[in-house]
């Protein structure tokens, strides 16, 4: 398939050591010849190989940066495809000269967001898998999410996934000459025999799915919610987990009055934290507006720090949150434990689990590592840690493998209550499409489009 050729800038926009211009399609290498001063012709160059020269413009001659170039021949190349890279100077005004002399050329465009990986994948180069954890290798937040991906990227669970669907396809072929030769006694294709090839898959998928929830928490981290009254310490553990003063923090009851988001690891676990107005009754309208959104984020969590004070001795609002959270994983934080005790424990755990109580004291940084502990468990059966880093993580895999896995078992269903096998084989021929769909065999244009417009400009 011939594409025409295209070309963006593929490094953060702003003040840097180099910026990289990338040129892709037939037209790559004759392009940049045009416009490349060197000793080399780049027509001439070979494979891989790096020039040093400068970018004029054709017109007047005027050199406009001294600059390196790239260059890849197809299909050796990331898009599969004639590949040129321009390393110019960091900074705003260097690399968009260079881009405008690029995009000056005879067939020459600007890229589209995610049109480089998009030409991988259609080139055959990656599947669709591969092209969507290049996603969240952009987007990873942790060192284990960033794993994840990586392995992902390198096409490990693409392994696993087309080694699934062959499976499938076999069962599938075998009932399908039954049907189409049915005078041939090809396979003693019985429904024993069908049962047990579903079976073989569908342990496969229930091995992948059983990953799907740490693995989406990894990719999208734990939303999290941190509440409690007002000065309780919510804001103070906030900015101790995100090593920084993001919230602003004061002895002045109701100083937060509206939800802060932000993104930190513990460890090696990813939570996205909000930080909430304290929960109480007020008649300040700006404050009540906090409360009330204090409420969605506490709805809407994966899990909720409830901040308890122990100097203080516990209010009938805590009472009533921790009543309202009964069946919410919710984890109690014990605060200022450097400080007096006032709270009544014993009240506490009748009114909680006591696994769930993690004493801490956020102003001496004491009681992180039994906090990451106590999540880990909650979330991860305490195995984060584990080496297998072959993990499903993208909602978009986790629906289609899920449908295979519902398809199969209508499958095995149907044997036992003797559905003629051509019916059988439309629940079959259901899974393999599935497994196919992750993979970006059987899926269309628009869900094409629709994945790559995801990534930045330049990828």
């Amino acid at each position: 398939m011939i594409y025409d050729t295209i070309a963006a800038i593929s490094t953060a926009v702003g003040e840097g050591g180099i910026a990289i211009i990338r040129i892709s399609g037939p037209d790559a290498i004759e392009a940049t010849a045009r416009i490349f001063r060197s000793r080399i012709d780049l027509r001439e160059a070979e494979s891989h190989t790096l020039h040093y020269g400068h970018i004029a413009d054709p017109k007047t001659g005027e050199q406009v940066e001294e600059v390196i170039v790239t260059l890849m021949r197809g299909p050796r190349s990331f898009t599969a495809e004639d590949v040129v890279e321009i390393n110019a100077h960091g900074g705003v005004v260097a690399v968009k000269k260079v881009l405008d002399v690029v995009l000056l050329q005879d067939g020459l465009r600007l890229a589209e967001p995610g049109e480089f990986t998009k030409r991988a994948f259609l080139n055959g180069r990656i599947d669709l898998m591969q092209a969507e954890a290049v996603i969240d290798l952009i987007r990873s937040k942790s060192d284990r999410a960033f794993s994840v991906a990586r392995k992902q990227a390198e096409g490990t669970l693409s392994k696993r996934i087309k080694a699934l669907r062959q499976t499938v396809i076999e069962l599938l072929a075998h009932i399908e000459v039954n049907i189409d030769y049915p005078e041939h006694d090809v396979e003693d294709l019985t429904s024993a025999y069908i049962r047990e090839q579903s079976d073989k898959a569908l342990d496969e998928i229930g091995k992948l799915l059983k990953t799907a929830n740490e693995g989406k928490i990894l990719r999208e981290g734990i939303m999290t919610a941190i509440v409690g009254r007002p000065n309780v310490g919510k804001s103070s553990l906030l900015n101790m987990l995100a090593q920084e003063n993001k919230a602003i923090v004061t002895d002045i009851p109701g100083t937060t009055r509206d939800v802060i988001e932000e993104y930190v690891t513990l460890g090696p676990i990813p939570l996205r934290l909000l930080d909430t107005a304290g929960i109480r009754e007020t008649n300040d309208v700006v404050e009540k507006i906090g409360v009330e959104r204090s409420h969605t984020a506490l709805e809407e969590a994966d899990l909720i720090l409830f901040v308890l004070n122990y100097n203080e001795e516990m209010h009938e609002d805590d009472r009533l949150l921790l009543e309202k959270m009964a069946d919410r994983p919710v984890i109690i934080i014990i605060n200022k434990m450097d400080l007096s005790g006032k709270l009544d424990m014993d009240e506490v755990e009748r009114l909680c689990k006591p696994e769930s109580i993690v004493r801490m004291s956020v102003l001496e940084e004491e009681g992180l590592d039994l906090l990451e502990k106590t999540i880990s468990t909650m979330f991860f059966e305490g195995q984060l840690d584990s080496g297998d880093l072959t993990y499903v993580s993208n909602v978009r895999h986790i629906s289609l493998l899920k449908r295979a896995q519902q398809s199969l078992g209508d499958a095995i269903e149907a044997t036992h209550s003797g559905i003629p096998i051509d019916l059988i084989q439309i629940d079959v021929r259901s899974a393999w499409e599935s497994l196919g769909e992750i993979l970006g065999d059987e899926v269309g244009d628009s869900l094409i489009d629709q994945i790559f417009s995801q990534f930045c400009l330049g990828k």
